[in-house]
This record gives C-alpha cells, structure tokens and sequence, in this order.
C-alpha cells in the first residue's frame, strides 16, 4: 500500500447524511470528507466524529471512496505534520464559512481537508474543501 489521500462520496445514515449532502452541495463536487492513507494503513484526518485531528486505522469501502496515490517524497513530513498536531479541536467554524463568508476559522482547530492540504506542505490550508483539495491533488500528480 502506498501513500494515498481518500475522498469520501458515500453517505452516512440519518443526520450525518444530511451534513454529507450538504457540503457536497455547498463544495459544488462528490466529496464531503477527506483524509490521508499513510502506506502503513494508518489514516491521518479531522473529524467532527473523533473531536478533531488524529491519526487512526479505517477500512475503506471502495464503493464509497475515492483514492489519489500522492508521491511518496510527501509522507514523512506529513505524517509528523499528524503527530505534530494530533488532538487539535475539530473546526467547526471553518466548516460553516463556506456556508456564510463573514464566519472565520478557528486559529487552533482543523477541519479535514485543512489538515489534508496541511499535512501537505500547502499554505492557507483552510482555503480547501473536500473538491478543492481533490482537485488540487489530482493536477499535482499528472504533473
């Protein structure tokens, strides 16, 4: 397995679902979630569900996920990027501005694409949702 970010298309049960829908909608593409695979299994992410950055072990159902294999010069210093800020707040605030522009993001929290496009060496991470970073990642391995 090699060092890859995944992109959720599924949608979860009840409000959850809602929530996909709606980032979807508002992020104007497939995705409502992003993530880091780390080639020993190991998925680096924030999440409203796990109360911010972490680092944690995911089975991927590939009816529900999308795969970008990212170069492999990228990982170590994203993986510490992980460690580095594991247990940081989940940003909620800089979820609702792409809803409403006036809201700011949180200068501690991450949301997670912000921490994909983070972990990825990108500047004003918190710029990116989902469909941007899938975006942005996919022109970055065609080059």
């Amino acid at each position: 397995m090699g060092f890859r970010a995944a992109f959720y298309r599924g949608i979860r049960p009840g409000l959850a679902g809602v929530y996909n829908r709606g980032v979807r909608r508002i992020d104007n593409g497939p995705y409502s979630h992003s993530e880091l695979i780390f080639s020993d299994g190991l998925s680096g992410s924030a999440s409203w569900m796990d109360k911010g950055v972490r680092l944690k072990q995911i089975v991927y159902d590939p009816s529900k996920w999308d795969f970008i294999d990212l170069p492999r010069e990228l990982e170590a210093a994203a993986r510490q990027w992980f460690i580095d800020h594991e247990g940081e707040p989940y940003d909620l605030r800089g979820n609702v501005r792409f809803l409403c522009g006036v809201v700011r993001e949180s200068e501690k929290g991450k949301f997670c694409s912000e921490a994909t496009m983070a972990a990825l060496g990108f500047s004003e991470p918190w710029r990116y949702g989902p469909n941007g970073a899938a975006a942005i990642l996919r022109d970055l391995v065609r080059k």
